[in-house]
């Protein structure tokens, strides 16, 4: 039994085209027009599989294919079609249209699961609009944070309104909410994002476990003063305090050569912001990550005593906001294994591999035990329009991940 691989990438180049920019580019943002119309498209594929499909109150799509048995804890599959605002066209996408493709294969071939499967497009997992991810699988959970309805984007526009006018309710989170124990397990696919499969000729990686991020926001204050006069000595410049503090992430996460560590700052915005005026204040994001829990939080420490040196130095306050912090999430290793022989039953050699990024496995991880499949991409790139997986590997992930859902079926 495979998967239909040509009706599989009929789907890429479809959805490619709802919030393409340039010529391989995509800007589809959480809770907006652009999302839904990806969701109403994914949704007639989803009912072409037999799915029964709806948008819950958090803005996911959901696609459920009832089983034998519709009280047992669901089989789930997912990822997101909200992408980066410079975004490519399979980040996200690979892990639901595969999905759909696996149960579309599963009708055709007159297979009722006994238990039933659920196909989930997760609302807002990038978390670039609302400086917050995984939001749709974190609010299935209950783990939603205080103050997050209040989030706004750069437009002002809050979450809990992108919501309403996206035609969900937020005052009925919990009907939408999924109980202890109904989740059977999580599957995702996704493409690897990083270089390894790339580099070592392998289309196909079975995913060990996702890195824990930290991401803050972290705020300098100094004083304003004109640029030619005020003398040197006696600045107190935040953007000199800023450039140091960036300088300093990228040593913490180089210590160890070869190591997993990662972090970056990818976001700045400077006040006043004018060229004769000294930056008197300066808001920047640290995004930290590791699959060592000590390790990361050794790290934590050095950077926060670096941020609390070097603001003495310049004179400067400062204040730091925890954004996202998650310890890492290792996978199943029953569910590794059941993906490590599909990888063999295909004569694919197929590397163990950690995932630095995030994906909504990572929330799901708390609920259940979850699987992995990562499926090599051009060069490493992702959260880029230059982003590409081939349609031959997008087939192999999908046949994988076909016969990985059949091997759980049978628990």
């Amino acid at each position: 039994m495979k998967i239909n691989s040509q009706r599989l990438q009929d789907h890429f180049e479809a959805m490619s085209l709802i919030g393409k920019i340039g010529e391989t580019g995509t800007c589809r943002p959480a809770h907006t027009e652009l999302e839904k119309q990806g969701f109403e498209l994914a949704a007639s594929w989803m009912k072409a599989a037999g799915m029964t499909t709806h948008i819950d109150n958090f803005g996911n799509l959901i696609g459920r294919l009832e089983g034998k048995n519709p009280d047992l804890p669901v089989l789930m599959m997912g990822s997101h079609l909200d992408s980066q605002p410079y975004g490519g066209r399979f980040d996200g996408v690979a892990g639901v249209l595969c999905a759909i493709e696996v149960v579309a294969t599963l009708t055709e071939n007159n297979i009722v699961p006994e238990r039933p499967i659920e196909v989930i497009s997760f609302a807002d997992e990038e978390g670039w609009r609302f400086n917050k991810g995984l939001f749709g699988s974190r609010g299935i959970l209950g783990k939603l944070e205080e103050g997050e309805l209040q989030r706004a984007d750069k437009d002002g526009i809050t979450r809990e309104q992108a919501l309403k006018d996206f035609g969900c309710d937020v005052t009925q989170f919990k009907a939408s909410e999924y109980k202890e124990g109904s989740i059977f397990c999580f599957l995702e696919l996704h493409i690897e994002q990083g270089p390894v499969l790339d580099l070592a000729h392998k289309p196909i990686g079975v995913v060990s476990g996702i890195s824990g991020p930290i991401w803050w926001t972290v705020k300098l204050k100094g004083m304003a003063g004109h640029t030619g006069s005020v003398p040197m000595p006696i600045r107190k410049d935040a953007l000199v305090g800023a450039a140091e503090i960036i300088v300093a992430v990228n040593e913490i996460a180089n210590q160890i050569p070869g190591a997993p560590t990662v972090g970056s700052v990818g976001t700045i915005n400077v006040f006043p912001a004018s060229r004769n005026i000294i930056p008197e204040e300066v808001v920047f994001t640290i995004d930290l990550r590791d699959i060592d829990l000590d390790r990361r939080n050794r790290y934590e420490k050095q950077l926060r005593d670096r941020i609390e040196a070097i603001t003495q130095k310049h004179q400067l306050t400062y204040s730091i906001s925890e954004d996202t912090k998650s310890d890492p999430r290792y996978c199943a290793d029953w569910i590794k294994e059941i993906i490590h022989n599909e990888c063999k039953a295909l004569e694919l050699d197929a590397p163990e591999l950690m995932s630095g990024p995030f994906h909504d496995a990572l929330a799901l991880s708390y609920a259940c035990d979850y699987g992995m499949i990562f499926v090599r991409c051009k060069d490493g790139i992702s959260h880029n329009p230059l982003e590409y997986s081939s349609n031959e590997d997008l087939a192999l992930g999908a046949n994988v991940m076909l016969g990985t859902v059949i091997q759980i079926l049978k628990k």
